[in-house]
């Protein structure tokens, strides 16, 4: 082994610990970004991981990659605000609370401040919405002080519309798989759904499915409270789009997380598994 020149006079060149591009492992999801990107925020914990001279204590997988053990679709929000500190966000974001708890936990000062619910001086509700639903107060009670507080723009969901439906938010997930060949995609086995997850407030999921709603996880959930614990009877997504869409709902957002493995050590076939999220809203 060669012995580093100490001769005075000249320069001793430090070695680089990481490279220019770095691969990262969030919570399974593979993210490929420049290092100058990963410590663009000074004394974030992005910064303080790749600052360091030394890569030892930081996690990596069977690959090599540096690896997070945080929510992997939001780290894309994460990462897009590294780049240039700005933030942008679909329409109907469902996840800002969340996004939020990762800001704080990746130390982004700026990020958290920018996600902050507010609240107008015209009382419109931010990302917290109207808690007209807390499990220890009385629903009829705290409804009428929250529309009288609030306003009945704020706390629309509580009010029917004209035809008598309300307004809300209906989430539905499921855990898929298929087996795909190495040969060709015509031995493939497509989108095998084990159950499909219904999350929101119960009244509205007896609304939209009626007889084909599962209740035996939850079953003395009152009207007005929320759940996740539904699901349905089938196991078909389109009969759940059809069924939300015949009940004036429209999809407003979903993501999906995946992971692949080997079927067999001595062949190519590989096993994908997913979780997807669609959420749906009626006005």
């Amino acid at each position: 082994m060669a012995l580093p020149d100490n001769t005075p006079g000249i320069p001793v060149v430090e070695e680089v610990i990481f490279p220019e591009i770095v691969e990262l492992n969030v919570g399974g999801q593979v993210y490929i970004t420049r290092y100058s990107t990963l410590i663009s925020v000074p004394d974030s914990l992005l910064w303080e991981m790749f600052s360091r001279k030394t890569t030892k204590g930081l996690a990596r997988d069977t690959k090599g990659r540096f690896f997070l053990d945080r929510d992997g679709f939001l780290f894309r929000y994460i990462l897009d605000y590294m780049r240039d500190q700005q933030l942008v966000l679909p329409d109907h974001f469902p996840e800002r609370g969340r996004l939020q708890r990762e800001a704080e936990f990746f130390n982004l000062p700026e990020l958290i401040k920018i996600l902050a619910p507010k609240l107008s001086k015209q009382n419109s509700l931010g990302d917290e919405g109207c808690q007209s639903d807390p499990e220890d107060s009385s629903p009829g009670i705290d409804t009428g002080r929250n529309l009288a507080s609030l306003g009945t723009a704020a706390c629309a969901s509580l009010v029917p519309s004209g035809d008598g439906k309300r307004s809300g938010f209906i989430t539905i997930g499921y855990r898929g798989s298929y087996t795909l060949g190495r040969d060709s995609q015509s031995d493939a086995k497509f989108r095998r759904v084990a159950r499909i997850m219904v999350c929101g407030k119960t009244s509205l999921a007896k609304e939209v499915f009626g007889e084909t709603l599962n209740e035996s996880r939850d079953p003395d959930r009152p009207p007005e409270r929320y759940t996740s614990r539904y699901y349905l009877k089938f196991t078909f997504l389109e009969q759940a789009f059809d069924k939300l869409a015949d009940a004036g709902f429209h999809m407003v957002a979903c993501n999906s997380t995946g992971t692949c493995a080997f079927a067999h050590e001595q062949t190519d076939d590989k096993i994908w598994t997913s979780y997807t999220e669609y959420v749906f809203y009626r006005e």
